[in-house]
């Protein structure tokens, strides 16, 4: 068996698996069609085929997310390094490929352990694979549970300095501020009186240059939110019609946040676990945000889960930045 090989199981073998069930997945998608107007959960983008996707919608010349906040992080890590200190284990939400990751790791002086905690079984062990081969004195503990939901994290062999929780790319946009407040409060938990959070958000910018990211020319990210219809359809047993739908995403300046729809272009009926559901044309069911933050609007959110920004690293245009919170 080749290296490659030796990794892959190794992260199969000490993978935490507490996925949703095909149950959870079904009450999630009623509960959202229920309300008005519908919605569907974003945390179920992500299956093998989503986490694809995603990554295709990286290297898109409109989304400009993950290359300036990658760029950010080879300028800005060895400050970061500096005040995050020895000893870490790094605790990832939604982990994804790991790219800024790996970085990280580079940079931070001797961490003695990492779980990545992904919704995706495919993209979590596809990753702690790789790292555990480039990182081979890091213990690797991955989880794949959905990271919204409280969980027991895996303990390290060594005794950890800190815990680190590290969610880049702008994912806590991607909450409600209520929701967005609930997820810190759990970091703030889960890291303890002495650990740290590193966080990425995107900044508030010009809304066209937020809009194209969502909306690019290739047709990605309308695959990637479709997907999410086929997902349910394969794994709950729902009809949705992919042909039937249409991604829509706009900025909404006063909210901050892009609004992402899929919208239905015709009049149509759909069943999901034994109920139907009927569509209008033209409705719109809203299946993600993805907000903008000020510095103030994100310090007041940290406060109200008992965090304070002890660092802030932001790129030399002020589109993306990396913010370091420590408890209250």
């Amino acid at each position: 068996m080749n290296a490659a090989a030796c990794a892959m199981t190794r992260a199969r073998d000490a993978l935490t698996d507490l996925r949703p069930k095909p149950d959870d997945i079904t009450a999630d998608a009623l509960e959202g069609l229920s309300r008005d107007p519908k919605t569907l959960p974003s945390k179920y983008f992500y299956d093998a085929e989503g986490s694809r996707l995603f990554e295709a919608i990286t290297h898109l010349p409109e989304y400009y997310l993950t290359r300036t906040e990658l760029a950010l992080l080879e300028q800005r890590l060895p400050s970061i390094a500096q005040a995050i200190g020895p000893g870490a284990h790094v605790v990832e939400y939604g982990s994804g490929s790991g790219r800024k990751t790996e970085l990280l790791l580079e940079h931070l002086h001797a961490p003695v352990a990492y779980t990545p905690v992904e919704i995706s079984r495919t993209a979590v062990v596809q990753a702690t694979a790789r790292l555990s081969e480039h990182f081979p004195a890091i213990e690797m503990l991955p989880v794949c549970a959905d990271f919204t939901r409280p969980l027991d994290l895996p303990e390290s062999a060594r005794p950890a300095q800190r815990t680190v929780m590290f969610f880049p790319g702008s994912t806590l946009g991607n909450f409600t501020d209520e929701a967005a407040q609930a997820l810190l409060d759990g970091m703030r938990q889960t890291m303890g009186p002495g650990g740290c959070a590193l966080v990425g958000i995107d900044l508030d910018k010009e809304p066209a240059l937020i809009e194209a990211a969502y909306n690019d020319a290739a047709g990605i990210t309308a695959a990637f939110t479709l997907n999410l219809l086929a997902r349910l359809n394969r794994e709950i047993g729902s009809d949705f019609d992919l042909d039937a739908f249409a991604h829509r995403a706009v900025y909404v300046r006063e909210r901050l946040r892009i609004e992402t729809f899929l919208v239905s272009q015709r009049a149509q009926t759909v069943q999901v676990g034994g109920r139907r559901f009927d569509f209008a044309q033209g409705e719109a069911m809203q299946v993600e945000y993805s907000h903008k933050y000020t510095d103030a609007r994100f310090a007041q959110l940290a406060a109200r889960a008992g965090l304070k920004v002890t660092h802030g690293w932001n790129d030399a245009r002020d589109w993306f930045g990396l913010r370091l919170l420590q408890p209250l």
